[in-house]
């Protein structure tokens, strides 16, 4: 299998075996870097990392996975890029096809995405979307396999599922043959697109898709819960109201933990998360509406054991440098 010169936009552009792929790559690159006998595949590859919205985990990994593999990178953000404001996206991304050998973008509208990489001769990589978060499943895969290696993965994700992690969880899913639940509100569930999407690839995959409003019987026997924010970047912040009052009883907290009953259950969340009140998000929630310990997720479930969110974002780093090396490397 090569994926040699794909882009990597949304994962349903890809089989379930070329996801593994990714996925046994990945594992086979985590344990090369720890054992200090990695290969550098990519010497002298240039990357181009476009952030039109701001990131940690996704800037970080990247730049660290391209040098880990000998290759450099250039950042352009919205003080440095002139993407969409002088010059338009087709023509950003002929011209830095012309100068880098790949293409990293992070933005809202994923229309531009996929524009950027139509004008593009050189692969291009979502970093995150409104709509999908590829390289934030690869690493959420990847984690969840390390703690339930068995045939068959189950999850719930709880929250607001309209968006890239609440879509991504479930066609990932979907493709990957799990037991995935979407546990929301009915006015935040994926669009009825997704659902669509994630239900053909569910038929052929096997996969188990529960979508409900029932948190209880939602988590019930999952392995793994996900959650995220209430309130996404670029929204205006009066919806926290409307947010607070919809997503209280979704709230991941012990009580919520102990419904899957199972003793191993893990907790997961693509970070950053609003756990305490050591942030201006968090402070100001637990003044305005009393959510003292923690907004989607208490600070009980995020600091326990059962709690394996740094491992997961440690992975994003292992699962985006098997991104590059399949695509640019032909691993």
């Amino acid at each position: 299998m090569t994926l040699a010169g794909r882009d990597f936009l949304k994962e349903s552009d890809f089989t379930a075996d070329e996801l593994d792929h990714l996925l046994r790559l990945a594992a086979e690159l985590k344990i090369a870097k720890r054992s200090g006998a990695e290969v550098q595949r990519l010497v002298g590859r240039q990357l181009a990392l476009i952030f039109e919205k701001t990131s940690t985990r996704t800037k970080v990994s990247f730049e660290i996975a391209m040098r880990d593999q000998g290759g450099h990178v250039s950042v352009l953000d919205p003080s440095t890029s002139q993407i969409g404001h002088k010059e338009s996206v087709a023509d950003t991304a002929r011209v830095l096809a012309e100068l880098f050998d790949a293409i990293e973008y992070r933005g809202a509208d994923h229309a531009n995405l996929e524009e950027l990489a139509r004008a593009s001769s050189v692969p291009v990589y979502n970093g995150l979307t409104d709509d999908w978060h590829p390289t934030q499943m690869l690493a959420d895969f990847m984690t969840m396999r390390a703690h339930a290696p068995g045939p068959e993965i189950s999850y719930a994700y709880v929250g607001d599922a309209r968006y890239n992690m609440g879509n991504s969880l479930l066609v990932m899913g979907a493709i990957m043959g799990a037991d995935v639940r979407i546990v929301a509100p009915r006015s935040l569930w994926p669009s009825e697109a997704v659902q669509s999407l994630a239900r053909e690839r569910a038929g052929s995959s096997g996969a188990r898709i529960t979508i409900t409003d029932d948190a209880e019987a939602g988590v019930k026997g999952a392995q793994f819960v996900h959650t995220d924010i209430w309130v996404s970047m670029g929204e205006p912040a009066e919806v926290w109201a409307e947010r607070v009052a919809l997503l209280t009883p979704y709230r991941v907290d012990a009580a919520l933990m102990a419904r899957t009953e199972r003793d191993d259950a893990r907790f997961m969340h693509c970070l950053p998360a609003y756990h305490d009140q050591n942030t201006t998000v968090g402070r100001r929630v637990a003044e305005e509406f009393g959510l003292l310990d923690g907004v989607e997720v208490s600070g009980e479930v995020f600091e326990s054991e059962a709690s394996i969110v740094f491992e997961q974002a440690q992975n994003r780093m292992h699962t985006i440098k098997a991104v590059l090396v399949a695509t640019l490397a032909g691993e």
